[in-house]
């Protein structure tokens, strides 16, 4: 399957089925032990990747550079005011002499539609870092983590408590590929994309799994194999104040007392970066059904595995 990925686009998890998907996952759990084990593998050895992250990060950011460098590529981050975009150059303009330069770009930006006009004018891979609709990259990250503690997708529960945006899109939509149970809980006056949910039910009726969009954080969770945290603070859509935010989210904290209706052996997962005493606790996040390091560590194979797999 390895020239199956040549010179394509990492955008979204729904442009790929569930094997093409757990190849990637396989891939990367194989670079993970490669790294271990202290194995050269250097497949990027004489290629360039660019960079443009036009929203803060740590994880992606650093795990994607460190990545590079230990595939034997290199990398080089463009600020977006350092770009000619920001004083009215086309995207198409700029993504064709980014492709004539570089062998991919790692972008990470606001609307999905950005990412898409890149892919379109490029003929070297464009990949998803994040933005408002989608994270791909975390997604792929949170597949691997689940089968490295849990074994399997099948017939897993997934409670995921936070914002119904890119993280929750990408994770929701691998639970359906991959038969898995999805249960998610937000306030009420919270609204999720349709489309996404509709598209993750179509793929659970074909692989066994379900969605669920709940707004309680019980209902959500008991039970769960996988209890998935997410910051509270709003990385899309209209910021509010502290407190009101605060109150509003309460009853979805990840406590040890939430976290004790789901099963005994599941495990803690968030994305990061976290905030001890909004969306969870200090103990739970230090708990033993913690994962969150394991699960911050798998970006950097991850990401490895879709550049090694999909740069020509």
């Amino acid at each position: 399957m390895l020239e199956h990925f040549r010179g394509k686009d990492f955008l979204k998890l729904s442009d790929f089925t569930a094997e093409e998907l757990s190849f990637v996952v396989d891939t990367a759990i194989d670079l993970k032990r490669k790294r271990a084990m202290r194995e050269t593998y250097e497949p990027l050895r004489g290629k360039t990747v660019a960079m443009v992250f036009e929203k803060p990060s740590t994880r992606t950011r650093v795990s994607f550079q460190a990545g590079v460098a230990q595939l034997g590529g290199s990398t080089f981050y463009l600020r977006p005011d350092e770009l000619q975009t920001s004083r009215g150059e086309p995207i198409k303009d700029t993504a064709r002499v980014i492709d004539r330069y570089c062998d991919a770009l790692f972008i990470r930006t606001f609307g999905q539609e950005i990412v898409e006009e890149f892919a379109r004018w490029m003929n070297n891979p464009v990949i998803n870092a994040l933005t408002n609709e989608a994270h791909p990259c975390q997604g792929i990250c949170d597949l691997m983590t689940i089968k490295e503690k849990k074994g399997n997708y099948q017939g897993l529960k997934i409670a995921y408590l936070g914002y119904p945006w890119n993280v929750g899109h990408s994770l929701m939509a691998a639970s359906g590929l991959f038969g898995m149970h999805f249960a998610a809980a937000w306030p009420v006056t919270l609204e999720i994309d349709e489309h996404q949910v509709e598209l993750a039910q179509r793929f659970a009726s074909q692989s066994g799994g379900s969605i669920t969009i709940t707004h309680d954080a019980v209902e959500a969770i008991t039970d769960a194999d996988v209890v998935y945290g997410m910051s509270w603070k709003v990385m899309a859509g209209t910021p509010m104040p502290d407190e009101e935010r605060l109150q509003l989210w309460k009853p979805f904290q990840v406590n040890a007392q939430l976290m004790g209706l789901a099963k005994p052996n599941a495990i803690f997962m968030h994305c990061l970066p976290g905030y001890r005493g909004e969306e969870m606790t200090d103990d739970v996040a230090e708990s033993p059904q913690s994962v969150l390091w394991d699960q911050g560590e798998n970006r950097m194979h991850t990401e490895k595995a879709i550049l090694a797999l999909f740069i020509k």
